[in-house]
């Protein structure tokens, strides 16, 4: 009779334990911004194209603005730590949409030199962007998306 109660007890202990973690599941909030606004997008997606901005990243800009992403200070801009890059969103899509050429400052040094266009796809962009801006101590709270960079212009 002992054994039957107890058995009993642990089976309404296991079952309450599991219907209270499907309650918890259900207030976690996989939701993530995109472009400003709160979407279903999951961090999944943000995770799948930072994995792919790593490899354009890896293959396009790590030549100028190195592997760490600290650049070559007064020559190539800093990625890493760049209040340049966190602070112009639309700034930043359109460099590396279109290049970039004139004076700008990042983190208190003047740059003026010039981003050649770099012919990527407005899906690598968003890619690429995503993986700087999560990236050497950056973060971002809303996934940059490809519709987003083709809604920038020149």
């Amino acid at each position: 009779m002992y054994k039957f109660f107890l058995v009993a007890f642990m089976t309404v202990a296991l079952v309450g334990c599991n219907s209270g973690d499907k309650k918890t599941e259900a207030k976690i909030d996989n939701s993530i911004k995109i472009g400003g606004a709160k979407t279903s997008a999951s961090k999944s997606d943000l995770k799948a194209s930072i994995a792919r901005g790593t490899k354009v990243y890896n293959s396009v800009c790590m030549v100028c603005h190195m592997p760490n992403g600290k650049g070559v200070t007064g020559t190539f801009p800093p990625l890493a730590g760049s209040d340049w890059l966190i602070n112009n969103r639309e700034g930043s899509i359109r460099s590396v949409k279109y290049g970039q050429q004139g004076e700008i400052v990042v983190n208190d040094v003047t740059y003026n030199g010039v981003m050649a266009p770099l012919g990527l796809s407005d899906k690598e962009v968003a890619d690429v962007l995503n993986y700087v801006m999560n990236s050497w101590g950056n973060t971002q709270d809303k996934m940059v998306t490809e519709q987003e960079v083709a809604a920038v212009k020149k």
